[in-house]
């Protein structure tokens, strides 16, 4: 490796709360934030449960004239990556320039500004749609305001790979850093897709549970959609230390691989090989790790597929791994997901605290791990991995570590 890369910063907006302190207040006591949805239409759906995030002002947060520009996937990106830059400590001339990179994951979008196109053309009948419509549901459109907000002239992306698209963006974004391509990045994901129109859709697929999301757990019945963003600073680790900056972690390594299979139906063989390349790029052996934050949806399908996968690259210590899902707690949150459970991973690894998967009931013979029911745990974590695997048999892991 040219350059260990250093976690410096962290920001994100959920279910559970408006900044990282409620996220990981939320999570450390096993509290969801999957509750009623409230928008236009919720009474139509069979399923009207989500992790929404409610109160949320976006007048508090962005000027008049800027505001009608926004989707509320990019209002929510530019809230994480303000609390992020301003946690990492980094000033407006470091973070300007080209020596900053702005990598964003989003699995769909702005949705929201096509929904309410869509209604305003084809339900009212009104003959001219709002001007701001591209620029504002565009998939880059949250990664360009950050990179503006910013200063930012160096890479600026968006990554769209459905549920894996944060992870994506992360492991291209410390790449990128550790080549030298650039001194850090703003990276992570951003979804903004609770509305009537798209929890129809997901209805459809019939994987959304009506009651709670239980990942892992006997009686489980599905998952539960979630809006939000995450945002985490990536830093050369040397430039880090000499300024002085506060380390959470050290990212330590990235997989990506592609099942070539099924659009739907997720494989254990290319999930498992994303954990191996992620293990291998850092540098990491499969007892190093002692926590994994798992993809863990709730579903039926999904839960044993990963549960195989884990133990298809951990063999015998698979069963002193410590793995949890809390998606069960924040929902998830398509292209976000990765990033906010990469924020609770690295908090995991700064607290040496386990965070549980919420509503677990009792054990399936098909999920024989020990998925951290109920209670957050605390336990010592040396390193971590985080899962992200997607529809289109996608797959990007991560891992992290304490920062020697």
């Amino acid at each position: 490796m040219t350059n260990q890369v250093a976690v410096t910063g962290l920001g994100c907006i959920s279910a559970l709360g408006p900044d990282v302190a409620a996220f990981w207040a939320g999570l450390s006591a096993g509290r969801s934030g999957i509750q009623a949805l409230e928008f236009e239409g919720a009474e139509e759906l069979h399923v009207k449960i989500g992790g929404q995030i409610k109160r949320f002002d976006a007048s508090a947060h962005f000027s008049p004239a800027k505001l009608p520009f926004l989707d509320p996937f990019a209002q929510f990106a530019l809230v994480a990556a303000r609390e992020a830059t301003k946690d990492a400590g980094l000033t407006a001339a470091e973070l300007a320039g080209p020596r900053t990179a702005v990598i964003l994951g989003t699995g769909i979008g702005g949705i929201s500004t096509l929904t309410d196109a869509f209604r305003a053309r084809f339900a009212l009948g009104k003959r001219r749609i709002d001007a701001a419509t591209i620029p504002k549901a565009m998939p880059n459109a949250a990664t360009s305001h950050v990179a503006m907000e910013f200063g930012v002239n160096g890479p600026a992306f968006a990554i769209c790979s459905a549920c894996s698209s944060a992870n994506h963006a992360m492991g291209l974004a410390l790449g990128m850093v550790r080549s030298g391509m650039v001194d850090r990045a703003i990276t992570g994901g951003t979804e903004a897709n609770l509305n009537l129109a798209n929890v129809n859709a997901w209805e459809a697929l019939k994987v959304l549970t009506p009651d709670a999301c239980r990942p892992f757990s006997r009686g489980r019945n599905g998952m539960s959609l979630g809006d939000g963003a995450g945002i985490v600073i990536l830093e050369r680790m040397d430039f880090a230390r000499t300024r002085g900056a506060k380390i959470y972690a050290e990212m330590a390594g990235s997989g990506a691989s592609s099942d070539a299979g099924d659009l739907l139906r997720p494989d254990p063989k290319g999930a498992g090989l994303a954990m191996r390349q992620a293990l291998a790029d850092g540098g990491l052996a499969p007892e190093d790790i002692d926590y994994i934050n798992a993809h863990g949806t709730g579903t039926l399908l999904n839960d044993p597929v990963e549960t195989a996968a884990i133990r298809l690259v951990f063999g015998g210590h698979a069963d002193k791994l410590a793995v949890s899902s809390t998606k069960s707690m924040h929902g998830h949150a398509l292209g976000a997901a990765g990033a906010l459970e990469m924020v609770a991973t690295v908090l995991a690894l700064k607290h040496q605290v386990a965070p549980p998967t919420a509503n677990w009931l009792e054990r399936d013979p098909k999920c024989d791990l020990d998925y951290v029911p109920n209670e957050a745990r605390a336990m010592p974590i040396r390193a971590a991995m985080s899962n992200s695997f997607a529809f289109g048999g996608l797959n990007a892991v991560l891992t992290v570590k304490r920062a020697g």
